[in-house]
This record gives structure tokens, C-alpha cells and sequence, in this order.
């Protein structure tokens, strides 16, 4: 059944909202958007860096996108704007990758399939490193839930549960960067944040509970990947692109029907 590409592609896009989904809820909740929209433009200068020193790309990605995360982390703490803070870091990653790939020599490079993802072109092997990955971020996500909702709600109320605040955004962002790995293969670098940020949305409207807003934007991914990539073979439109596509249409049709339940 692997040897169908459509099949590999839609089992790829299926693990990449498993991993996304619960991580995307804190990210909302913690409005963190623009810190994963930062890590994720660092994943092409992990990606050119792999490259460079023939490793795995999934290894580099996850090193460069850790660093760029700690190092948001430690210099926000130090009195930056968090804001300008990140749009320097994001586009200064950005740029510095995309020079560091025109300086490979006899390495070919699809720059277009990073940045915007070739889910299409996904193989056996990758499939196991995103289901690998997603397992991870899950796990982690799922060990440090009672804490990082605690601390997500209230700092001192977490200090008072003896749970650091800290801790728990190291939690987060090691499980960013495993989840920028995993989907950049998926959705491409400029995409990632995207499928973070709009099933978790989407998904706010109709959830009463943190667990049912996970599960929620979870069944989301799944459907819109399964949805995005029938549309994009039928239309012949970009695999990537279309399933955030749908995400977005959701994000849409959620909040109006909120905004009809509020009239009522």
C-alpha cells in the first residue's frame, strides 16, 4: 500500500496534524505565533547546514530550530520587544539560510519544495521520521499537559503548585522544533506555522475544554490534509499550499458559526 504516493502523502500530512495539534493549542493559548513562525524560518539554515556537512536534515533542523528557540527565549528575557525581537531573528534566519544553500557546490537543492513543502515526494523513510517525530512531540506534550496548562494560565499560580514556568516553555520548545523537522517536509518552511496555528483555531469556537480543543484541531489536520490533497490532484494546485487552503476555510466556517450561536 506504500507504493502509492498519494497514500504515503495523505499518511504524512495525518501524522504532521497529530504532532501539530496539541502543541498548536499552546501555542494559541499562549499566543507563541510569531515564536514558531521564527523557529520555523531558522529550519532552511538547518537545512543548508545538513547539506553542507552530509547529515541528516531532520537532525540539523531539529539543532538550528532548538537554538533559534533558546535563544528567542534568553533574549526576551534580557528586556527585548518580543515583537522586534522576532521579526529580526525570523527574517535574519530566513536570509541567512537561503545565502548558505547558493554557496553548496555539486549539491542539487529544491529550494522551492522546502519552502513550500513536496508532500508528494514523501518516501517510506520519511514516513518514519514524521510518525517518529509526532510520537515524540505527543508523548511530550501528553507528559507535561497538568503543568504546562497550569503554567500557561498563571506563572505564580504554577509557582505555587511547585511547577516552574520555565520548565514547562523548554517542554514547548524542544516539541517546536521536533515539529518544525517534521513538517518541512510536509508543508515547507514558510507553511509550518500555519498548520500550528489555524486547525488550533479553528478549533476554538467549538471546544469547551483544553483536551477537547486538542482532539478537536487534531480530527481538523487530519480532514483537511485528506480534503487539501484530493483537491489539489483534482485541481492540479500545490499539495502544501491547498491543505492550509482548507485549514483556512474551516478557521472561517467555525467562527461564523460562533458568530451565530452569539446572535442567537
Amino acid at each position: 500500500m506504500f507504493d502509492d504516493f498519494m497514500v504515503r502523502a495523505a499518511l504524512a500530512g495525518i501524522g504532521l496534524a497529530f504532532a501539530s495539534a496539541p502543541l498548536g493549542c499552546f501555542v494559541v493559548w499562549r499566543r507563541m505565533a510569531y515564536f514558531g513562525d521564527a523557529t520555523a524560518h531558522a529550519a532552511i539554515l538547518g537545512v543548508a547546514l545538513s547539506l553542507a556537512f552530509s547529515m541528516s536534515i531532520f537532525v540539523g533542523t531539529v539543532v538550528v530550530a532548538l537554538l533559534m528557540a533558546l535563544v528567542v527565549s534568553v533574549l526576551s528575557e534580557k528586556g527585548y520587544a518580543m515583537d522586534t525581537l522576532l521579526g529580526v531573528l525570523a527574517h535574519s534566519a530566513l536570509a541567512f539560510g537561503l545565502v548558505a544553500v547558493s554557496f553548496l557546490s555539486g549539491i542539487r537543492i529544491d529550494l522551492m519544495a522546502y519552502l513550500f513543502g513536496d508532500i508528494l515526494a514523501v518516501s517510506r523513510g520519511d514516513l518514519s521520521v514524521i510518525w517518529g517525530g509526532a510520537a515524540l512531540v505527543v508523548s511530550l506534550i501528553g507528559w507535561r499537559w497538568s503543568g504546562l496548562l497550569t503554567s500557561t494560565l498563571n506563572a505564580d499560580l504554577a509557582y505555587a503548585n511547585g511547577i516552574n514556568p520555565k520548565r514547562e516553555q523548554l517542554v514547548l520548545t524542544i516539541a517546536l522544533a521536533i515539529t518544525v523537522a517534521v513538517a518541512i517536509k510536509v508543508v515547507g518552511v514558510l507553511l509550518i506555522a500555519a498548520m500550528l496555528i489555524i486547525p488550533a483555531a479553528a478549533a476554538r469556537p467549538m471546544s469547551r475544554t483544553p483536551e477537547g480543543m486538542a482532539i478537536a484541531a487534531g480530527l481538523i489536520g487530519m480532514l483537511s490534509t485528506i480534503i487539501g490533497l484530493q483537491a489539489a490532484y483534482v485541481l492540479d494546485t500545490p499539495a502544501g499550499p491547498s491543505i492550509v487552503c482548507v485549514t483556512a476555510i474551516t478557521f472561517i466556517f467555525t467562527s461564523f458559526l460562533k458568530l451565530l450561536g452569539h446572535r442567537r
